[in-house]
Order: structure tokens, then C-alpha cells, then sequence
């Protein structure tokens, strides 16, 4: 049977740890002191809603040989806190509700707080980041993984362009897809700033920033790939420390 990508995710966060293990044994019982290998590289792509942020993802993925994160991550971060996917849902780049964490509360299912699921989440994305050779869609992942081995990407285009395609792809008015995006790219900026303190709308926070209006989905893979070996050329010793740490 073909694993899930969430298994997949599993088992490369368990390579990780069994290669640093067998390294630090080797290096001890031969008395010499640990080498860095050369730090692995990841790409965490932040994008506003309506510019074929998965679809471009994917084609980078494809390209590389990488796998590809998007909401397999929540899918991930739920089993290892034990709780429905689902359940994240309005968690995941989003804002909770009293409300709705009050019902939750009163349920059979376990409560989920938001500081719990965002310290999941970027243990998550630390793990990844150390394995690399992957694309992490969303999450905050630009504004967590060290950015000397991440190419953080940031994915724009004119509202009207967003919206046609939002328009064509879920078959809504232009009225309908207009809210859509609004509330969408809202929610994704709150949860960045209110969590890891930092503006994913500022281009100083990208190494590249590609309006998808001017390019198709493959034209910005092959723009993205080819800033990553370029950014590879330069690939740090070690690893460097990650770019932000969780709020209080």
C-alpha cells in the first residue's frame, strides 16, 4: 500500500533522528570531534490566496524530487497530538473563536488551544528543515526556517487576476471570490504576526518574490529552482539556528 504523505513526513522526521544518532556515536568512539555536514536545503513558500500556491509548489516538487507540504502538515501535527484533523481546521493559519474552543472543550474530542497547535507546528517545521530537500507551503514556514539554507518564496498577483482565478476554479461570483480572498489573505497575515512576530506581506522578508500574473505554474518553478541553486552556491558549513522563536 503507498504510504500517506503524513507517514512520509513521519518517517523522514525519524531518518533525521536516527543519522544524527549514529553520527554522534561514531564520532565519539572515534575521539574526534563532531562535523557539521553541509546544511540541507528546504523552500518555504508564503503566497497570496488565488496564485496557484499548491500547483506551484508541486511543480517545484516535481522537478526536484522533493516532497511537498501543504496541509499534510496539519494532518501530521494532529496525529501527534492526538486529535481529528478536522479539528484543527479553523486552527491551521486561522483564528479561533471562543465559541468555538468552548464547545470543543465540552465535547468528547480533546480541546486543541492555538499555542499548543503553533508549537507542534513549528517543531514540525524545524524537523523538516533539518532533513530538507522539501517545499513547505504556508504555515509561517518563511518566518521560522533559518534562512541561510531556506529560499523563502513569496507568491502575489493583481486582486482582479486572483479573483478570476478563484472564479474559475471553485465556480463563484466575482463578488463571492473577492470575500474569499480577503478573508483568506487576512487570516494567513494575523497568524504570522500574532505567532512568530514578523509581516509576511514585507518583500524584505523573501529572497524572491514572483508575481504569478506575469508567469505561468511552470515558468515559476523553473524561476524559483533556478534561484535555489543559486542560493545553494552559497550553502553555509552548518547549520544555522531557525529565524524566529515561539511567542509567549
Amino acid at each position: 500500500m503507498e504510504r500517506t504523505s503524513s507517514e512520509r513526513l513521519a518517517n523522514a522526521m525519524e531518518r533525521v533522528r536516527r543519522q544524527w544518532q549514529t553520527q554522534r556515536k561514531a564520532e565519539t568512539i572515534a575521539g574526534i570531534a563532531p562535523v557539521q555536514p553541509p546544511a540541507a536545503f528546504s523552500i518555504a513558500m508564503s503566497r497570496e490566496a488565488g496564485t496557484n500556491g499548491s500547483q506551484i509548489a508541486r511543480a517545484v516538487g516535481e522537478r526536484l524530487g522533493w516532497l511537498v507540504y501543504d496541509r499534510e502538515l496539519v494532518q501530521h501535527v494532529a496525529e501527534d497530538m492526538g486529535v481529528r484533523a478536522n479539528l484543527l481546521g479553523s486552527l491551521d493559519e486561522k483564528h479561533r473563536s471562543w465559541l468555538l474552543e468552548c464547545l470543543e472543550a465540552c465535547a468528547s474530542a480533546p480541546a486543541v488551544s492555538e499555542g499548543g497547535y503553533t508549537r507542534h507546528l513549528v517543531e514540525t517545521l524545524l524537523s523538516l528543515g533539518v532533513h530538507g530537500d522539501c517545499v513547505i507551503v504556508g504555515r509561517g514556514a518563511a518566518q521560522v526556517l533559518p534562512a541561510a539554507v531556506t529560499l523563502r518564496v513569496r507568491l502575489v498577483g493583481p486582486a482582479e487576476e486572483r479573483i478570476k482565478t478563484v472564479c474559475q476554479k471553485f465556480g463563484v461570483t466575482k463578488d463571492e471570490a473577492k470575500r474569499s480572498l480577503e478573508k483568506t489573505d487576512g487570516q494567513r497575515v494575523r497568524f504570522v504576526r500574532d505567532h512568530f512576530r514578523k509581516d509576511p506581506t514585507d518583500p524584505r522578508g523573501y529572497d524572491l518574490v514572483l508575481n504569478t500574473s506575469r508567469w505561468s505554474v511552470n515558468e515559476c518553478a523553473e524561476l524559483i529552482i533556478e534561484a535555489l541553486h543559486r542560493l545553494q552556491a552559497h550553502a553555509p558549513v552548518q547549520s544555522p539556528e531557525p529565524a524566529c522563536s515561539l511567542t509567549s
